[in-house]
């Protein structure tokens, strides 16, 4: 029995878990940790492809069920946290299902990515991993800075949140990806300038800098997308 092969899905099982257990601590009130949990289960999904290119064990079952597991981590477990947001601050029965659409914007992100062969040196649309970290590090943003906070945790500004980030999962706008071909500055400046970014919210404001690092990184793709028209 060939064992390393079965490296990288127990890899990719591991991050489904975290995102299974994950929804359960949001159900049950707990958002902060269905936070923590998105973070481990996406050092998994790190994991499981490096370790397969590594050990050079690629398989179709693999793949799948790495987009599976990204739903349910990067997609399911955002917008049940989305849910419960809105569900403590609002009356209304009905309200907290519109953010459900999170999830299932994801599964169409997803089945998107694997069928289409642009996404190798850049994404097209958000990635489901960063559109995760945005939503469950909301709570420790709102906690930070009590004053935009108030207004973000508002039901319709949660809403609103839902369906623009969901747009923007499935949105014809090239991303930048985290990939150099070389190092030179000129080549990567807006690479260069989104880590640079990330590192000084992450260092200043912890995980309360999250959501404007990927909002850092949405307009920094956008500005390098114009500048390539504009070369």
């Amino acid at each position: 029995m060939n064992i390393k092969k079965h490296i990288p899905n127990a890899l990719t099982s591991l991050n489904l878990l975290s995102g299974m257990m994950g929804i359960v601590f949001v159900l049950n009130g707990k958002i902060e940790w269905g936070a923590y949990l998105i973070f481990i289960a996406a050092l998994f999904d790190f994991l499981d492809g490096f370790v397969a290119r590594i050990l050079k064990v690629h398989s179709e079952i693999g793949k799948q069920l790495d987009s599976l597991a990204d739903l349910v981590t990067f997609g399911v477990l955002p917008s049940f946290i989305l849910f419960q947001m809105v569900a403590e601050n609002s009356s209304a029965v009905f309200l907290p299902y519109i953010t459900l659409v999170v999830g299932v914007f994801s599964a169409l992100r997803l089945a998107k990515f694997n069928v289409d062969t642009r996404q190798t040196d850049r994404f097209i649309g958000v990635p489901t991993p960063a559109n995760a970290l945005l939503i469950s590090t909301l709570p420790f943003f709102i906690q930070k800075f009590d004053s935009i906070g108030a207004i973000i945790s508002r039901p319709e500004s949660l809403i609103a949140l839902s369906i623009v980030m969901s747009l923007l999962l499935v949105a014809e706008i090239p991303l930048i990806a985290l990939k150099f071909k070389s190092f030179a500055v000129k080549e990567n400046v807006f690479r260069y300038l989104t880590l640079l970014i990330g590192l000084i919210c992450i260092v200043t404001l912890g995980l309360a800098g999250i959501p404007l690092v990927i909002i850092s990184y949405i307009v920094l793709s956008v500005l390098e997308g114009l500048s390539s028209k504009n070369a």
